[in-house]
């Protein structure tokens, strides 16, 4: 496998042993706690949460493929909560989740990991990386699984921060992204369309330049071209991301994404995931 593979590798990992944040029912009680029982507010609250009580066009922003009606949402979640709530909100759901769910590791494994993911994190360039360097400057909880997981958040946004420069160099907009994203496969358009809210009228618009591209035929289907500038897209970012691994190599960046598979497992085999198949 080379060093790129590992990257893809590495990053499917990370984000598969992440995502159970956004699904489960702790996460839900957590801000209903809070006073914010709606999901999406809430959604925006709990990722924003580490840059502080910023405006939701700042969340925007850095969030890139929801529409502005999605974010306008989250008006008002900073008076029910300050955002340092919100994050210690976010870190009990996270631990209880995971508790409930019984993930396997150990307390030698979790130690493992962390000596791999710690020098990543510590030596990662930030500059351009704003939901990274957030969630990097969080204090650390003293759960060693939920704090393995935060380090986990830091990775996750990382590429994420690098995939939406990739997507603004490719001229891929907000809408535009979620598109060819449903077109080939990636998230059933359902799921896609009820979160990010784009309407009728913007998703055709995005539809018919994606068509002008050459990237979807008329009938919304992928083309072959479509396809490949897709993956052309994910290529370029793992490249970004090469040197964010360079602390531990490719070998450290196989070895940490087989400690995490059993964070996905078990939200996995618990059901987590269903409604998105």
């Amino acid at each position: 496998m080379s060093a790129i593979d590992a990257v893809r590798q590495v990053s499917l990992a990370v984000n598969a042993a992440h995502r159970f944040i956004y699904l489960v029912p702790e996460t839900a009680r957590q801000a209903a706690e809070l006073g914010v029982p709606d999901r999406a507010p809430a959604y925006f609250a709990f990722r924003s949460a580490p840059m502080g009580a910023v405006a939701w066009q700042v969340t925007l922003a850095t969030f890139y493929n929801f529409s502005p009606r999605a974010v306008r949402s989250m008006a008002g979640v900073w008076d029910a909560a300050p955002p340092e709530r919100w994050q210690a909100a976010r870190f009990t759901a996270a631990e209880q989740a995971l508790r409930r769910a019984g993930v396997s590791l150990t307390v030698d494994q979790i130690a493992e990991a962390r000596s791999l993911i710690d020098p990543v994190v510590a030596a990662a360039d930030y500059a351009g990386k704003p939901l990274a360097a957030a969630n990097a400057a969080v204090p650390l909880p003293t759960d060693p699984l939920t704090a393995l997981w935060q380090q986990l958040t830091v990775l996750r946004e990382w590429r994420g921060d690098a995939h939406l420069v990739v997507l603004a160099a490719n001229r891929l907009g907000p809408c535009d992204c979620n598109v060819i994203h449903t077109a080939t496969g990636r998230l059933p358009a359902p799921v896609i369309r009820a979160t990010r809210h784009w309407n009728d009228e913007e998703w055709a618009a995005a539809t018919e330049r994606l068509v002008t591209r050459g990237w979807l035929a008329h009938d919304g289907v992928a083309t072959a071209a479509g396809t490949a500038a897709r993956e052309r897209i994910e290529a370029e970012t793992d490249e970004q991301c090469e040197r964010l691994w360079g602390p531990i190599g490719a070998t450290g960046a196989r070895r940490l994404a087989e400690l995490l598979g059993p964070i996905d497992e078990a939200f996995t085999a618990a059901g987590t995931y269903a409604a998105l198949n």
